[in-house]
């Protein structure tokens, strides 16, 4: 009887759902910017927001941007929100930080990444695959430069 007990005290994780959020896509300067030489120069951000939906299930967004600029001109940007719903249970507040604010934007990234490209190539540029992204890093960076801001006056954290 106590086996029947025990997974739920277990450590548990699931994605109930992935889904694209919010998409973006402007050619701001077309169709001169198709008249001249391609030689784009890419700028990529990142974000990532939780947000609690219910006891132990969360949302988690992952916010792309892509700007593509030729010489001075905005060739593209590329907006994509991509989200997922994830269940955790059983997991301390420690491993809950690293599991949402990395391991979950890690499995969204495929994701976004395919829009992106996907978005791209409809605007009739040439194909885009946007690099793996080490969110664990990320993450971790972030957490140092709280810290140190924490200690430097409690300034806000910055999102990357």
């Amino acid at each position: 009887m106590a086996e029947n007990e025990q997974p739920s005290a277990e450590r548990q994780f699931s994605v109930q759902r992935i889904y694209t959020k919010d998409v973006s896509f402007e050619s701001p300067n077309a169709p001169q910017v198709f008249r001249g030489e391609w030689n784009p120069k890419h700028e990529m951000n990142l974000n990532t927001k939780v947000n609690p939906l219910d006891n132990n299930i969360f949302e988690v967004v992952l916010s792309v941007t892509v700007n593509a600029k030729v010489d001075d001109k905005v060739a593209f940007v590329v907006e994509v929100q991509q989200a997922g719903i994830f269940s955790a249970n059983g997991f301390s507040e420690e491993e809950m930080g690293p599991l949402l604010g990395a391991y979950c934007p890690t499995l969204l990234f495929p994701y976004a990444r395919e829009v992106v490209t996907d978005l791209v190539v409809k605007g009739s540029y040439p194909q885009l695959v946007l690099q793996h992204v080490n969110f664990d890093l990320l993450y971790a960076q972030h957490q140092k430069q709280a810290a140190e801001q924490g200690q430097a006056g409690g300034a806000q954290p910055s999102h990357h």
